[in-house]
């Protein structure tokens, strides 16, 4: 997770739509290179958050991400995809500020259902000190106002399938990969497929 060898600028042509990735749990924007640079082959003008380590819910994430949309720009509605727990944050991103967000990708995020379905609540509750079913904000299920797609694998191997998928009025579509969880955010042929898959949806969604 802790990629030491990935660049952390900003990716894509000038010109091209903007995206915000947000990397999951103890990653950072060098662990999702691979992701960006995919998003950016496809002529996205992709940004990392910025933030460092995610170690977990703050009070004051998704202000410190509206913060982040703003100095991004405010020409065009922003693509925000979030790995794992960067989905969850893009969820609530989005509910904030649906004016700001073209459309949220999550990545194997568990966004529903208990909120122990996935094998590091453990871990996630000794590095973020908070319960992982009592975050500092409001964890809430309900589909964001804003196109969703919930991309999941079956052999994610850290969140449960079903927490991933979502159910139909939490997600507008939810679409299986073949990959580890941490594929989502680290090989580039996972990333070909994220890609793929986000072009498709915004065709119809976007």
């Amino acid at each position: 997770m802790l990629r030491i060898f990935g660049s952390t600028r900003t990716l894509g042509p000038a010109d091209g739509p903007p995206a915000l990735v947000i990397p999951g749990f103890v990653a950072h924007d060098r662990t999702t290179e691979p992701l960006r640079r995919a998003l950016a082959d496809a002529g996205w003008r992709v940004h990392g958050w910025e933030m460092g380590l995610n170690l977990g819910v703050r009070a004051d994430t998704v202000d410190r991400l509206r913060q982040r949309l703003d100095a991004i720009g405010h020409h065009e509605p922003i693509l925000v995809v979030g790995w794992s727990l960067g989905g969850l944050f893009a969820r609530e991103l989005g509910r904030a500020v649906p004016e700001r967000v073209l459309a949220v990708v999550t990545l194997g995020s568990p966004f529903s259902g208990d909120a122990k379905q996935n094998n590091v609540w453990r871990i996630y509750e000794l590095i973020a000190r908070h319960k992982v079913d009592d975050p500092p904000i409001p964890r809430i299920t309900d589909k964001p106002p804003v196109p969703h797609l919930a991309l999941w694998s079956r052999r994610d191997g850290l969140i449960a399938p079903r927490a991933a998928r979502g159910l139909e009025h939490e997600r507008d579509e939810a679409v299986e990969l073949d990959c580890t969880h941490m594929a989502f955010g680290m090989s580039r042929h996972a990333a070909k497929d994220v890609v793929r898959e986000i072009d498709r949806f915004l065709k119809t969604h976007g």
